[in-house]
């Protein structure tokens, strides 16, 4: 393997036409650039691996979101809303993603020429947690973590289901939130919070929830 990189190493100075003097040995300086090409392996090897390791990386956030995102399409049928929430029959269930799409569209595919009942499903993006007004379900990505307290509070006995993704984020009072163990994704129900905006959340979704905050009950 060594002789077949001296080899190419010879060509390919030649090719571009260098040309290297012998030293004492008779062996030049093909030694140092040889060596010199092998303390750069690596620094390569490291860079490949990090581009590796970022791929993988990337393609699990993906596969996580596309899995948060079919939990939201489900919780929108294992949740009732108060009558008065929709103007109409058949007005629109809507999602709200707050700051930055983690969903990165994986969201607005997954609902489309979708309903809940008679509520066709759409997604908003609000790059600003001001006006929630329209909005039945609101997701909060991690990268907004700094924003929760204000938004939990801003919708405050709201009928509006508050999921997010942050640690702890149902004992901070939000209704529904994600969180992963063991590259699998789970959720908690705060179902206090639920009773306060009026929600009432089925029985089916709350057995495959991994906890479930239930003061009331005594949970």
């Amino acid at each position: 393997m060594e002789s077949n990189l001296e080899e190419q190493t010879k060509q390919q100075y030649m090719a571009t036409g260098n040309r290297m003097m012998p030293d004492a040995t008779g062996h030049g300086r093909w030694a140092l650039i040889i060596a010199r090409m092998r303390s750069r392996v690596p620094f390569l090897l490291v860079l490949t691996m990090g581009f590796c390791a970022t791929t993988l990386m990337a393609q699990t956030t993906a596969k996580e979101y596309r899995i948060k995102a079919a939990f939201l399409f489900n919780f929108a049928h294992y949740v009732e809303w108060p009558p008065e929430t929709f103007k109409e029959a058949n007005s629109p269930l809507t999602y709200c993603t707050v700051g930055e799409d983690p969903f990165e569209g994986v969201l607005d595919q997954s609902v489309i020429a979708k309903s809940a009942g008679t509520h066709p499903l759409r997604v908003q993006h609000l790059r600003a947690p001001e006006n929630f007004q329209g909005c039945q379900i609101v997701f909060i990505g991690a990268n907004e973590k700094k924003r929760i307290a204000a938004i939990l509070e801003t919708l405050k006995q709201a009928p509006v289901l508050v999921v997010g993704e942050s640690s702890h984020f149902v004992q901070q009072g939000g209704t529904v939130g994600f969180l992963s163990e063991e590259n699998t994704v789970r959720f908690e129900v705060n179902l206090d919070a639920a009773q306060r905006a009026r929600l009432n959340i089925s029985a089916t979704l709350l057995s495959v929830a991994k906890t479930v905050i239930d003061t009331a009950g005594g949970k």
